[in-house]
């Protein structure tokens, strides 16, 4: 590429086969929304991607809000069981 181009150079020979729009597609599966959120929630989570070495925070609030999901399907009596199972164990 030249050092000094003009601009109908430098949109013919870089964007000739440009595409608009994602490169990425969207999974299917998720859905777009748009929610407020307070700050330090959205924090935590960007600290532990950030912390993590890399990631998205919106696939770690996902992931938690599924784990409250399926803890509270969890029913009082499944509970219960698994609790005096591992009092039994440290009876023992």
């Amino acid at each position: 590429m030249c050092t000094i181009c003009t601009y109908n150079q430098v949109m013919s020979e870089d964007f000739i086969k440009g595409k608009r729009g994602a490169i990425v597609k969207p999974d299917p599966n998720k859905i777009r929304i748009t929610i407020r959120l307070d700050g330090d929630i959205i924090e935590y989570f960007k600290k532990q991607v950030n912390d993590a070495g890399g990631g998205n925070y919106q696939t770690l609030l996902n992931d938690a809000l599924r784990d409250y999901i399926q803890s509270e399907a969890e029913s009082l009596e499944d509970t219960l069981r698994k609790v005096i199972r591992e009092e039994l164990k440290l009876a023992r």
